[in-house]
């Protein structure tokens, strides 16, 4: 039997790998399939994919991959809830395990937990604030 060791994740063709798979994940989920699903129309998803790809290129590998947006804002008014955040973390880890292992594999786990609390702690205040965004 082969087996093939993971590698760590070293460019942009590895993390749309890991994008494409993650979000196959998220799309058969019955907590975030739906939200996902009202927001993000089948066709569009090609396109969702690639941002997600040039977002995480920039931050997690500092390459310029053209994204451009304001990931907070987008999430600041979708009816998600911590578990909806608790889901989303554990689906991802779960991807990023199951295809790398390495430093930056490691870093793209703390990175997305990071983001995971800074969007809870802004929108839990917005919602504190009768809907206004602190973003």
């Amino acid at each position: 039997m082969e087996t093939s060791e993971k590698t760590d994740i070293r460019e942009q063709d590895d993390i749309r790998r890991l994008i494409d798979a993650f979000y196959t994940l998220v799309r058969q989920d019955e907590l975030l399939g739906p939200v996902f699903a009202a927001r993000i129309p089948d066709g569009h998803w090609p396109t969702h994919l690639d941002t997600m790809t040039r977002f995480w290129t920039a931050a997690l590998l500092g390459q310029a991959a053209g994204y451009r947006g304001n990931p907070g804002a987008k999430h600041m008014y979708l009816p998600i809830e911590k578990a909806h955040f608790t889901r989303w973390l554990a689906l991802f880890s779960q991807t990023v395990d199951a295809l790398f292992a390495g430093e930056n594999a490691a870093e793209m786990k703390v990175r997305a937990l990071k983001m995971g609390e800074m969007f809870q702690a802004k929108i839990a205040s917005a919602r504190a604030n009768g809907g206004l965004s602190i973003l």
